[in-house]
């Protein structure tokens, strides 16, 4: 039981690694910019669950579906899993949206000829 929750977000990271690849979202699109921005991601939540722990804000809940393996105290291994798939999700819709998107908005200052735009 104890690796349940570790192995749901091994199979979501898979996940978000196959949409990626077959749309070319994150990594596909372009790679070294993608890890930087993945390992920047990272290292902010991070540094913010360690500063929130800190302060006596951030607990680590006990259950049996964790491994109970901790990286600090109260900041379990499974947090840096979650972290990179919150993080990969993000950027994944980010890339998602911007090329659903990105055609149909329009600065003011390109507007169309004949709207009235000055």
């Amino acid at each position: 039981m104890g690796l349940l929750y570790l192995g749901a977000l091994l199979v979501s990271l898979t996940g978000m690694v196959m949409l990626d690849r077959r749309f070319r979202l994150f990594f596909w699109a372009d790679a070294r910019r993608a890890a930087i921005v993945l390992g920047a991601g990272i290292a902010f939540f991070v540094l913010w669950d360690l500063f929130g722990v800190s302060l006596g804000i951030f607990f680590r809940g006990e259950t049996s579906f964790m491994t109970g393996l901790q990286v600090s105290p109260e900041l379990p291994v499974e947090e840096l899993f979650f972290l990179t798939l919150l993080v990969y999700v993000t950027m994944n819709v980010y890339g998602a949206a911007s090329r659903l998107l990105g055609p149909r908005v329009q600065s003011p200052t390109h507007a169309p000829s004949g709207t009235g735009a000055p």
